[in-house]
Order: structure tokens, then C-alpha cells, then sequence
């Protein structure tokens, strides 16, 4: 068993202050509705032999120095939220911590598992001060081999998985030399403007930190492409003839999903009647004129997808899933047309979050499509490119996915969290296996010759 510890902890400062005129920093309506928690990420390096100047100490100091460096263009990221209207920036910079990992990063690489990964991140991803306290924090993790974790928690108060890739990014072409390479984008609060606060928070989206339970199980389940591209044959109909590599691999957890809580919930009560499937979507592209890429915010829209117990085909899942995606670019295009076009799309927004903190019916909270993990996989802060990328749900959540894109070809990884029950359920259910592998490793078989 791995042994964590975390040997420092210290606060990084941007380089330059902060000018006067940037020192109050709106939040956009979208970030004041985000819920009260932290966007996680954890980067993997593997030892690079090739350069063995690059020791973990000298790899550290270069990681704070581009970071410092880095939060003097991201400046909202070192500050304080103040009331759930503004963020406050002084200057008070990010949590940076230094751990050492007793093990071989090869071994957790072989067969990742959630509650190993969370110990190299810096915070819990639920923790209440995602909204009073640090904006972001950093743990470098070197492990006994050399390899190097990179752990990154953005508070969704913030902006969304997308800002913090674009964050990310900055900073590791900050480490390499290339400062103004990536410069953010901070309009959200131009083009949502905030409400007013005085009433006290009201987030229409805090269902998804809100549904919460016991016994709750995370596992991680991978389609590679070959198995994705059978699938969307099998999903294909008259209404969607194309189905996406989301929509077919999202239609399937989302109906093994169901059926898995149908057979646990024999057990000790009445399976449900109605599932619905609460998305998260990527609103940049979508929103006329189209907003930059590296626009930081949480520009993000929901959409629910309803079925009873007789609509359960993939085919027909999948159709709700493209309605409900089409509803939200039609909402999106009337996003800047009059003065109420934010509302009325927050409205729509919240519609799935009401569906979400029902009891009365299977919910499934589904995100995909946030941020481009394949450009991930190019930051190189100096020592080579990451061998994984890793985002993973909190764990506290009950009937949440989160899909990302694998490094090579077009697969996708899926992080499921299920009760207990359902789980037990879900991981057997023979449809799901034949396109799914649980948990297999990261490593290539060349990777492990290599010293990881």
C-alpha cells in the first residue's frame, strides 16, 4: 500500500502586484449559480532519465517560479471571493504543497483507483472553502521512481473544467519561456452580468454537490475505439443516423445505469419509473457570437434528457440526448439577444438541476465535452509530456459520470459513481462489457520497460 506525505506547504504570490484598476474582479451570473466545490486534475510524468540535472528539487522551483509568473495574467486565481459578487484581488495567492509518495508511480498506473488518486490532491474536492478560501491549489507528488503528480484544484466559483485547462496551458508555456503564449479571456461578467446577492446565494446548479449519500463507489471504466465505433453502429436510427462517440458511449451508462438501480432496487423497494439525465455543456461555441476558447468562467449549460421504463433502447436514449443538446444551442443563440437572454437560459439551466434533487426518480448527472483533454496531454512544464491525465468526480456524489477523451485514437474513460448496490450491479452488466473495460492500466507495454 502507498504512503503519502506531504513534506511542505507554502504560498505562491504572483510576480508582479496586481495594478489598482484590476483589484475587484466580477463574478458572472454563471459563477455566482456554480456550485461550492473544486475542479480537480492530476497530470502524470514519468521519470525522464534523460535529463538528470532536472532533480525533484530543482523541478519544484521551476514549477513556482512559472506559476508566479503565470498568476500575474490569471490574477483573479490568487485572490478571495468576497459575498458571492466579486473576487477580491490582493494578491493572496495558492496554496502549493510538496509531497512525497512511498511507491512506484508504475503501480498506481497499473490499476488507478479513486480514493489513491484523491491523495494527490491538494484539497477535497467538496471542501466548503472552495468559496471563501483559496481559489487554487497545487501538490507536486514525486514518487520513490522519479515519476512526478501534478495535482491542480480550480474552485468552481471560479470558472469550469475548460478555465482550468486554459490555465494549465498558460502555465506550463510560462515554465518553457513562452509567456504570452495564452492570455485569458475574462468577459464572462460583460456578456452575464451578476445578480444581486443581498438575498443571500441561490444557486440553481447546487444539485450537484447536493445529492449526496452514503456507501457512494467510484470505478473507472474505458472505451477504446474500436469498441466506441461498434457501439454507435448499434445506437444509429432513422432520427440520429450519426450518433457522436458521446452520445453512443453516454446512451449506454446511461441505460445500464438505470438498469442496474431497476435490479438493486428489487431488493428493497420499487425500481423506478422515469431516469433523466442532467448534462453539462460547453456554451462558448454555441453562443452567438461565439466566445474565445480561452474565455474563463463557468460557461456552461444544462440540458435534461427524460425516459420511462419502456424508452430504455439505445437508440431512443440517444435521440433525447441530441434533442436535449440542440434545445440548449437554441437557448444558447438568444444568450446576448436582449436584456433577458441569460436569464431565460439560466431558467432553462435549472430545469435539469430541479430534476436532479428528485428522489422519486433515477437521475444521472452526466459531464462531457468541457475541456479538450487532448491538449492536455501536450504540457510540458520542461521534462517531456504527461503519460496520463486524470479527472475523476469527488466521490460524494450519487449518479454522477464524467467523460473525457483517452490519449491516443478516440476513446473515452469514464469515471461512474453509483451506490453501493448499484455498482455491484453495474460493473457485471454484460452489455457494458462488451464495450467497456473496467479499470484497465494506463501503462502501454513499451511504458513498462521504462522507469516509471
Amino acid at each position: 500500500m502507498m504512503k503519502f506525505e506531504v513534506i511542505r506547504s507554502e504560498t505562491v504570490k504572483p510576480s508582479s502586484p496586481t495594478p489598482h484598476y484590476l483589484k475587484h474582479f466580477k463574478l458572472s451570473l454563471l459563477d455566482q449559480l456554480a456550485p461550492v466545490a473544486y475542479e480537480p486534475l492530476v497530470l502524470f510524468y514519468p521519470y525522464n532519465d534523460r535529463d538528470v540535472t532536472f532533480t525533484p528539487a530543482k523541478r519544484s522551483l521551476w514549477m513556482k517560479k512559472s506559476l508566479s509568473e503565470t498568476l500575474t495574467r490569471f490574477y483573479p486565481f490568487a485572490g478571495r471571493i468576497k459575498g458571492n459578487i466579486s473576487i477580491e484581488c490582493h494578491d493572496d495567492g495558492v496554496d502549493y504543497m510538496q509531497a512525497r509518495v512511498h511507491g512506484l508511480l508504475s503501480t498506481l498506473l497499473a490499476q488507478p483507483d479513486a480514493e489513491t488518486l484523491r491523495q494527490l490532491l491538494p484539497v477535497a474536492i467538496e471542501f466548503p472553502k472552495a468559496g471563501t478560501g483559496p481559489l487554487l491549489l497545487v501538490q507536486e507528488s514525486f514518487f520513490d521512481c522519479g515519476g512526478l503528480a501534478i495535482g491542480v484544484c480550480m474552485s468552481r466559483k471560479l470558472g469550469d473544467a475548460a478555465s482550468l485547462g486554459t490555465f494549465i496551458m498558460s502555465w506550463a508555456a510560462s515554465a518553457l519561456g513562452f509567456s504570452q503564449a495564452l492570455l485569458p479571456d475574462f468577459n464572462a461578467s460583460f456578456w452575464f452580468p451578476p445578480m444581486d446577492c443581498s438575498s443571500g446565494h441561490n444557486s440553481s446548479v447546487d444539485h450537484i454537490v447536493k445529492k449526496r449519500t452514503d456507501g457512494c463507489v467510484t470505478k473507472r471504466f474505458v472505451f477504446d475505439a474500436s469498441k466506441i465505433c461498434a457501439l454507435q453502429t448499434e445506437a444509429a436510427s432513422a432520427n440520429v443516423k450519426q450518433p457522436t462517440n458521446l452520445e453512443a458511449v453516454t446512451a449506454l451508462i446511461w441505460r445500464c445505469a438505470v438498469a442496474a438501480a431497476t435490479r438493486s432496487s428489487s431488493l428493497h423497494k420499487s425500481p423506478p419509473k422515469v431516469s433523466v439525465l442532467s448534462q453539462s455543456v460547453d456554451i462558448r461555441k454555441r453562443i452567438v457570437p461565439p466566445l474565445s476558447d480561452d474565455s474563463i468562467g463557468n460557461l456552461v449549460g444544462y440540458f435534461a434528457a427524460q425516459a420511462n421504463e419502456s424508452e430504455l433502447e439505445l437508440q431512443g436514449l440517444v435521440a433525447q440526448l441530441r434533442t436535449g443538446l440542440k434545445e440548449v444551442s437554441n437557448n444558447c443563440a438568444q444568450i446576448l439577444k436582449g436584456s433577458h437572454g441569460s436569464r431565460g437560459f439560466v431558467e432553462s439551466s435549472k430545469e435539469a438541476g430541479d430534476f436532479f434533487q428528485r428522489d422519486d426518480i433515477m437521475n444521472l448527472q452526466v459531464c462531457t465535452g468541457l475541456c479538450d483533454y487532448k491538449v492536455l496531454y501536450e504540457v510540458n512544464f520542461g521534462w517531456g509530456r504527461p503519460i496520463w491525465v486524470s479527472y475523476f468526480p469527488g466521490g460524494l456524489n450519487r449518479n454522477v459520470a464524467s467523460l473525457v477523451g483517452t490519449r491516443k485514437d478516440d476513446g473515452i474513460e469514464a469515471w461512474v459513481t453509483l451506490s453501493e448496490e448499484d455498482m455491484a450491479a453495474f460493473e457485471h452488466d454484460q452489455e457494458l462489457l462488451a464495450f467497456a473495460m473496467v479499470n484497465p492500466s494506463v501503462l502501454e507495454p513499451i511504458a513498462l520497460k521504462s522507469a516509471l
